[in-house]
C-alpha cells in the first residue's frame, strides 16, 4: 500500500497517490463502518494497489469513540475499464460500494448449470441488492455463488452453479451490490483476534475459556450448534469426552464422513485393539477387518439406527446420536469402497442436504477435519462463529481465513482440549 496519510476528518483536500488523469477510467466508491478495527480500509487500499489501480482519498472521518464507526469515500483510477471493474469488485467484498445508486445489472442464464457472463460471484458475508429502487436482502448467503434474482417477488438469493436454470436472472457486474462484512467491534474476544490462527506453543487455556463461553452463550440463546468431526476423534481416544458433550446438549447436529461413524461403530463392537496386537507385524490389518465388519453388521441390520434398536449397537458416537435425537449428517468420499446405508455417496446431494441442515446453525466446531470441514465453511456465511482445531497446522490454516473475521484456529491435540472443554461445560 502507497504511504498514504490520510485525511483529517473535517478537512476538504484530497490526499493522493498520484495525479488521477482525466483519460483513464475512474469511480467513486464509499466505505462505513469500523475501518480501522477490522482493517478494512488497509485491505481495500492494499487491492487497489496490487491491481494496478491507484486512489484518491476524497474524504475521510474517523469515530471519536470505540463504539463509533468511521467512513471514507475514494476515488479510483485505473488504465482501463476492464481493470477498473475488477478492482471494485474485489474491494466491494470489504463493504466498499459505488457512490452512484443504481438498481443490480440483470442477465438471462441461456443454459442449465451456467452463470451468464460477468456474473457476479457472491461472498459469505451480508449481501444486499437493489431491486425496483429498493435494497433486498440477498438470502441463503454463500461464497462462490452467483445471486438469482426474482422481480416479481422483488427478491434474491445465492444460487449454486449447478442449480441455475435457462431463463433464471442472474446479478452481473457490481452496481446495485452493497456487502455489508461482519466487522470487529469495540469488546474484544476470541473472534477478534488479529492472530486468527494459536499455534501450538502458544498456551491454549484462555482460548478454551473463550470456547466454553461461546457455546454456553449460544445454548443459554436456543441457537443450534453444529460440530463436524473427523476420525481422528476416534483414535485419539477422544470418543468419552465427545460423548459426554453431546450428553449435555450442546451438539445439535453433527456432521461427518464414513470413517468417523466406521471407526467409532467398530470400536463400539469390538473394542480397542489388544495390547499383544500393537507389537504384531501388521497391526493396521486388524483394524480394517473390524471397521469392515462393522459395516457389514450394520448392512445387514439396515442402518446405523437399527443397529441401535436391536442392541447391536449400544456406546459410542454414533449410538448417543440415535438415543438422543441429534441429527447426523454422513458424507463419502472417493475413499469409501464399503459406506455404511446413511452415507451420503453423491457429491451434490450432500452439498444441498448440507445448505438444508446449516440454514439455523450459529456456531460450528469442527474437530480433526479436514475434507469435511473445507466443504461445510464455504457453505457457511460470515455470521457464524466458526471454531477449528486440529493438531496439523495447514488445516487450521485453510479454514482460518483472516478476512473471513467469524472463524478462529487452534493448533493443538483433539484429546486435552476436547477433554478441558467438557471439563469446564460441566463444571
Amino acid at each position: 500500500m502507497p504511504h498514504t496519510a490520510l485525511i483529517p476528518p473535517k478537512s476538504k483536500q484530497p490526499v493522493q497517490t498520484s495525479l488521477l488523469q482525466n483519460d483513464h477510467s475512474t469511480e467513486e466508491v464509499e466505505v462505513r463502518g469500523h475501518l480501522i478495527d477490522s482493517l478494512l480500509l488497509p485491505k481495500i487500499l492494499d487491492t487497489i494497489s496490487q491491481q494496478g489501480g491507484d486512489f484518491v482519498v476524497q474524504e475521510f472521518q474517523l469515530g471519536h469513540r470505540h463504539n463509533e464507526e468511521s467512513y471514507a469515500r475514494l476515488q479510483i483510477q485505473a488504465d482501463s475499464a476492464s481493470c477498473l471493474e475488477k478492482i471494485v469488485d474485489q474491494i466491494s467484498g470489504f463493504g466498499a460500494t459505488s457512490v452512484d445508486i443504481h438498481d443490480c445489472q440483470l442477465k438471462t442464464a441461456t443454459v442449465d448449470g451456467a452463470y451468464p457472463d460477468h456474473f457476479y460471484c457472491a461472498t459469505n458475508q451480508p449481501t444486499y441488492v437493489r431491486i425496483s429502487g429498493k435494497w433486498k436482502t440477498v438470502l441463503r448467503q454463500e461464497m462462490d455463488c452467483g445471486i438469482a434474482v426474482d422481480p416479481v417477488r422483488e427478491s434474491a438469493k445465492c444460487i449454486p452453479m449447478n442449480k441455475v436454470h435457462r431463463g433464471d436472472l442472474i446479478v452481473t457486474g457490481h452496481r446495485g451490490i452493497r456487502v455489508l462484512p461482519i466487522q470487529h467491534g469495540p469488546e474484544r474476544h476470541l473472534f477478534d483476534s488479529m492472530q486468527p490462527v494459536i499455534p501450538s506453543d502458544k498456551p491454549k487455556q484462555a482460548s478454551v475459556r473463550e470456547v466454553v463461553m461461546e457455546m454456553r452463550r449460544y445454548r443459554a440463546q436456543q441457537k443450534k450448534i453444529l460440530v463436524v468431526a473427523g476420525p481422528a476423534v476416534v483414535h485419539t481416544g477422544s470418543v468419552d469426552h465427545f460423548c459426554k458433550l453431546m450428553r449435555t446438549g450442546y451438539v445439535d447436529r453433527l456432521f461427518a464422513g464414513n470413517a468417523l461413524a466406521t471407526q467409532d461403530i467398530a470400536a463400539a463392537i469390538y473394542g480397542n485393539l489388544p495390547e499383544s496386537e500393537h507389537h504384531d507385524e501388521f497391526p493396521s490389518h486388524h483394524q480394517r477387518q473390524n471397521r469392515l465388519r462393522a459395516i457389514n453388521t450394520v448392512r445387514q441390520l439396515g442402518g446405523i439406527r437399527q443397529a441401535v434398536e436391536k442392541g447391536m449397537l449400544s456406546k459410542g458416537i454414533m449410538y448417543e446420536c440415535v438415543k438422543r435425537g441429534i441429527e447426523f449428517l454422513l458424507a463419502g468420499t472417493i475413499r469409501d469402497q464399503s459406506p455404511l446405508p446413511e452415507v451420503i455417496t453423491d457429491t451434490l446431494v450432500a452439498q444441498d442436504r448440507m445448505r438444508e441442515r446449516l440454514q439455523d446453525i450459529r456456531f460450528c466446531l469442527m474437530i480433526a477435519s479436514s475434507q469435511h470441514a473445507v466443504a461445510v465453511s464455504n457453505l457457511l456465511p460470515a455470521s457464524v462463529r466458526l471454531v477449528c482445531v486440529d493438531i496439523n497446522p495447514a488445516s487450521v490454516m485453510r479454514l482460518s481465513d483472516p478476512s473471513k473475521f467469524h472463524s478462529v484456529g487452534l493448533v493443538t491435540d483433539i484429546e486435552p482440549f476436547l477433554r478441558d472443554v467438557v471439563t469446564q461445560l460441566t463444571s
